[in-house]
Order: structure tokens, then C-alpha cells, then sequence
């Protein structure tokens, strides 16, 4: 058995912390988004199989794919405002100095939630609006504000999503390892 050795030892590297992750979870996002896509092809099917055998459609599936484009975007949003993947140069967001990067991900959260705190706001007069005057929508006549409603829910949703990033503080590329930039997407790229 080898004596220990006594010489003075350099201390271990301490891993880096990893970054704080979002209190609320990303699944929510996740499941919506599955949930609404499956949602938009059993409606679109259902509608093509309708127009082959009967020549005829479903009026309302038009509008209720047209809700349902729309919300299934403001969804996966917020689930890509949480994940810092919103849409961005890469060039300047994930290129240069890790502080840089944060920077420029606090400085893109914060507006980010600026802009959907005020889409929040007008949206929540648009719904007022809707009940206030009995809108009815144009294709099946439903009052209006079943679907206007959703708009403040999810941009506040987003703001929230934005505000989460923002206090933890942005995320350099180096620590999402999902990023087209990443080292770790990088290194795969250069692999034989």
C-alpha cells in the first residue's frame, strides 16, 4: 500500500454553481403547447375528412384554427422568453464576454416584459370593449371575447415569464446548452 503523500495539494476545483432555474415549471408551457397542436390537427382532420366525403366543411373550424395559431404562439413565447431563445441577433447575444451576454439578456428580459406588460394593459381595454359593445365573432357568432381574452392572460404570463429571467439574472450562451451557439452544440459541429 502506498504511504499518502504529504506534500501540500492544490485545492480542487470547485464546479461552477449552475445557473437558477424558474420556479414556475417549463412544462406548463410544454403540455400547452402539445395540448393546442393536438388540438389544431384533430380540427383541421376532422374538417378535411368532412369537405372529402360530403363536400362540405365545418364552418367553424376555420376560426377556431385561427384562435388556436395564435394562442399556440403567445404559449410557446413564453416558454422561449423563459428559456432566454426568444428571437435575437445570436451574432451580438451569444458571441463575446459572458458578461456581455448577460447584459444583453437582462437588457432583452426587461423589454421583453416592458412590451407585454403594455400588449397586457391594451388588451385587457380590447376585451372591455368586446363585452362592453357585445362583439360577436364573424364566422360563428360567438361573443368575442372568448377568444380576446386569452390575449392579457398570456402576455402577463409572458411579462412574468421575462420578469423570472430577468432576476436570475440573463443567462450567457456558455450556460444553455440548447443555443445554436453553445459550446457544447459547437463541439458536436466540429466532431468527426
Amino acid at each position: 500500500m502506498p504511504a499518502p503523500d504529504s506534500s501540500p495539494s492544490t485545492p480542487a476545483a470547485v464546479p461552477p454553481e449552475p445557473p437558477p432555474k424558474a420556479r414556475v415549471p417549463l412544462a406548463i408551457e410544454d403540455w400547452l403547447t402539445v395540448i393546442i397542436m393536438a388540438l389544431l390537427a384533430l380540427i383541421t382532420f376532422a374538417n378535411v375528412l368532412v369537405r372529402y366525403f360530403t363536400d362540405a366543411s365545418f364552418a367553424w373550424t376555420e376560426e377556431v384554427s385561427v384562435f388556436l395559431m395564435i394562442l399556440l404562439a403567445m404559449v410557446a413565447s413564453s416558454g422561449a422568453v423563459a428559456r432566454n431563445r426568444h428571437i435575437r441577433i445570436e451574432f451580438f447575444a451569444d458571441s463575446g464576454p459572458e458578461k456581455r451576454q448577460r447584459a444583453l439578456a437582462v437588457l432583452g428580459a426587461a423589454l421583453v416584459a416592458l412590451l407585454f406588460i403594455g400588449m397586457a394593459v391594451l388588451s385587457v381595454r380590447l376585451v372591455w370593449d368586446d363585452i362592453r359593445y357585445g362583439e360577436t365573432s364573424p364566422g360563428i357568432g360567438v361573443p368575442q371575447w372568448w377568444y380576446s381574452i386569452w390575449l392579457p392572460i398570456v402576455s402577463i404570463a409572458i411579462a412574468l415569464r421575462a420578469i423570472g429571467l430577468l432576476r436570475r439574472g440573463g443567462r450567457a450562451a456558455a450556460e444553455n446548452p440548447d443555443l445554436p451557439t453553445s459550446p457544447e452544440v459547437l463541439d458536436e459541429e466540429r466532431a468527426p
